[in-house]
């Protein structure tokens, strides 16, 4: 353990260096800077862009219950996300076809780097808003299939 100073102050972040889930939880307690963005569609999960600078892109996303992505990867991007309001459960699937949950409550966060292979859902009975940090920016997913016989495969 270290001690701090008495009035010791933070330096803001470096955003252009910082870490994606620094970004996400930086952006998750700013709410004035996204709230007016945020939309729910009741007929497919929502996201709206947030910021996109050289170094990495944030997008602001609803879950209305039920709600969730395919399984996917973003390509060779990294990433993070965190939970603004709500619960999400993430499951990650790996190359030999096992598999995690993960839920997560507001305020918690997920990371993910190259070929990471997840897919999010909102299986609970309110609404959740997340944050997702991509770097450099939002790379082409690939949707996968984890299938018994065969393990995971593209789609």
């Amino acid at each position: 353990m270290f001690a701090v100073p008495p009035n010791t102050v933070a330096a803001p972040a470096d955003l252009t260096i910082a870490h994606p889930v620094r970004i996400a939880r930086e952006l998750a307690a700013d709410r004035g800077s996204w709230t007016h963005l945020l939309r729910y569609d009741p007929d497919q999960r929502w996201s709206g862009l947030i910021t996109r600078t050289e170094s990495y892109e944030a997008w602001l996303l609803s879950w209305l219950p039920g709600q969730r992505t395919d399984l996917h990867d973003h390509g060779g991007a990294t990433g993070a996300f965190t939970v603004v309001t709500g619960t999400l459960t993430e499951r990650v699937v790996q190359r030999g076809g096992t598999e995690a949950l993960h839920p997560l409550v507001a305020g918690q966060s997920r990371v993910f780097g190259p070929n990471y292979v997840h897919q999010v859902h909102n299986d609970g009975s309110d609404p959740a808003v997340s944050i997702h940090v991509y770097r450099p920016t939002r790379a082409r997913m690939t949707l996968y299939i984890n299938d018994p016989v065969t393990g995971l495969r593209q789609e």
